[in-house]
């Protein structure tokens, strides 16, 4: 499900246009209560699924993309940094937009938004929950109905992550770029930022995305016309999620650990993140998303310790008011 523009540099997926996609490891948070951004714990690798034939699932030849590995009840955030010129991202989870709850769109659409704009969106952490919060990515695996996916759908055959982008149209990409070079003739910037942080091969175990706990996060309005965006994809990937040892068996290679604890990392008094951007409105909770249950609804407890960071954890990120959504630090 990947066409050829869709490329691998280093841990970043590239969609034409300049989109960079990563796939950030994070702490996973409490299911009760609404927290400030985890931390960036490093990126997951990324290896494309053409690159081992003999040892993915038939079906994931089938639909090509990209693949990596996640443990179980694994936390995860995509950062968006690197965008060159406007996009409209469609994040879908199992087939599902993770931002309008409805069917992965083919085209960007309003009423509900079934996208993200960059780089006005730095990242997405979840699912959109609306009132300026989202619930945490968690990877669950497929066949227990606990998926984003199967809870909205009623099925589980997808799983993964699929994204999709759209650049502006000819005449709003023209209009974009002359306004850039009047705010570079007046020396306005950016702030940038990082995420520190074949035949007869067995069925892969799958895996896809549930939902955690809730944190402070806004996913925006686009504030241009639908007009201005094309109708045509630039460029599209499936991105498959696999099991630590399905990793280690399908591509040779030792993942990742398993994640930090929480409290340890809380403990250090290493930091937590609060962004906020007052140019930005932020969507209305999505329909097909509200009654999305947490994994431990489905899982069991979550019996990882907890301990929440003290106020002088929590670092202030954003932008100067007018200024696009760009990078933090984080």
């Amino acid at each position: 499900m990947a066409d050829g523009t869709v490329r691998i540099d280093g841990n970043s997926l590239l969609l034409p246009g300049g989109v960079r996609v990563r796939f950030v490891r994070t702490l996973r948070l409490p299911e009760t209560g609404t927290h400030a951004l985890p931390p960036g714990l490093g990126e997951f690798p990324l290896r494309r699924v053409a690159d081992h034939p003999g040892t993915v699932p038939a079906a994931w030849r089938d639909r090509g993309g990209v693949m990596l590995p996640v443990h179980p009840r694994e936390a995860m955030w995509l950062n968006f940094g690197g965008t060159t010129e406007p996009a409209a991202l469609q994040v879908g989870v199992g087939g599902v937009c993770a931002v309008s709850g409805g069917p992965w769109g083919s085209r960007p659409a309003r009423d509900p938004q079934n996208y993200v704009v960059l780089p006005r969106q730095p990242w997405l952490d979840g699912i959109n929950s609306g009132r300026g919060t989202v619930r945490q990515f968690v990877a669950v695996p497929l066949g227990l109905g606990a998926t984003v996916e199967g809870q909205v759908t009623g099925e589980e055959v997808w799983g993964g992550v699929q994204l999709r982008s759209f650049p502006l149209n000819d005449t709003a990409l023209r209009t974009w770029r002359e306004a850039q070079r009047r705010l570079a003739r007046t020396g306005r910037g950016q702030r940038a930022r990082s995420a520190a942080g074949g035949p007869g091969a067995p069925a892969a175990a799958a895996t896809g995305l549930g939902v955690g706990g809730s944190m402070r996060q806004e996913v925006y309005r686009d504030d241009r016309p639908l007009s201005d965006w094309s109708t045509t994809a630039a460029g599209q990937v499936f991105v498959h999620l696999v099991t630590a040892p399905e990793w280690r068996r399908i591509t040779g290679e030792a993942p990742p650990p398993s994640p930090v604890d929480r409290a340890a990392y809380t403990r250090a008094g290493l930091p937590w993140f609060d962004y906020h951007d007052r140019d930005g409105v932020d969507l209305d909770p999505a329909d097909g998303l509200g009654a999305v249950e947490p994994v431990g609804e489905w899982l069991g407890d979550d019996h990882a310790p907890w301990q929440p960071p003290s106020p002088g954890q929590v670092e202030p990120l954003g932008d100067a008011p007018g200024s696009p959504a760009g990078d933090g630090g984080r």
